[in-house]
């Protein structure tokens, strides 16, 4: 297992939930390096911008969106699902999440924000 750290603004979109929901998705979100090399494409998945690998983990009605380094899983957003199907619906684009999501500049943009904010 990895150590799990959040930045200020996952964090943030994490405790805006309710308590309950909070433990049930904490409780879910376990990531093994074999969960990496082995993805599942239901639970967890992958997404590559110019060789900068994120991945998604799947967890009731939300998704975490994180990257793995060294020890540490970083997660940048943590964010429902209908964010993403209201996205696909809209473009109409005929690709799997993971990978519609690879080629969303709004999508890397909510990572950025993510990716530059302070670790709790």
């Amino acid at each position: 297992m990895f150590q799990i750290v959040f930045n200020e603004i996952s964090a943030a979109e994490l405790s805006a939930l309710g308590t309950l929901e909070q433990l049930e998705l904490l409780e879910e979100f376990k990531v093994g390096k074999e969960d990496l090399t082995n993805l599942s494409g239901e639970r967890f998945g992958k997404i590559d911008r110019d060789g900068v690998v994120l991945y998604r983990f799947r967890a009731k009605d939300y998704r975490f969106y994180f990257e793995v380094k060294e020890s540490a899983v970083i997660v940048h957003r943590v964010l429902h699902k209908g964010t993403f199907s209201d996205f696909m619906f809209r473009s109409k684009l005929p690709l799997a999440e993971d990978e519609a999501l690879a080629s969303s500049k709004h999508f890397w943009k909510l990572i950025d924000e993510g990716r530059n904010a302070r670790r709790l």
